[in-house]
């Protein structure tokens, strides 16, 4: 009986001491920072942040970049082709120039020829 009473003791003591090994207190995040810990978090977040603003400040300047280079490739296509309708509107005109001239030249010799065979008369 003694044996049965020690045994039943060993096995309730060990049974309270694994109890109470088993619990840990949990604590909450915040009690679980120090004030170091803290500061560390945040500058990380901040860093973070940071990093990110400068991705997407980087991502805005080349999609201006790429904007302003096809805005400029459009102006010198449409100087090219500016350029091009001058040039084809100025030779259109001079051809008509040329024939107005060669006409009135034309004009001038049938007159004088005209003229000539009138006084002839």
């Amino acid at each position: 009986m003694k044996k049965q009473i020690l045994s039943l003791a060993v096995v309730a003591l060990l049974a309270f001491g694994v109890q109470s090994c088993d619990k840990k207190e949990t604590k909450p995040a915040d009690e679980e920072l120090t004030l170091g810990n803290k500061v560390d978090s945040l500058t990380t977040d901040i860093q973070e942040a940071k990093d990110s603003a400068v991705s997407k400040a980087e991502g805005a300047a080349a999609k201006a970049k790429a904007a302003s280079e096809g805005a400029v490739q459009d102006v010198k296509d449409a100087t090219k082709k500016a350029a091009a309708d001058v040039k084809d509107a100025t030779k259109k005109g001079a051809e008509k120039v040329e024939n107005a001239a060669k006409a009135a030249k034309d004009g001038t010799v049938k007159t004088a020829k005209e003229v000539n065979e009138a006084l002839k008369k």
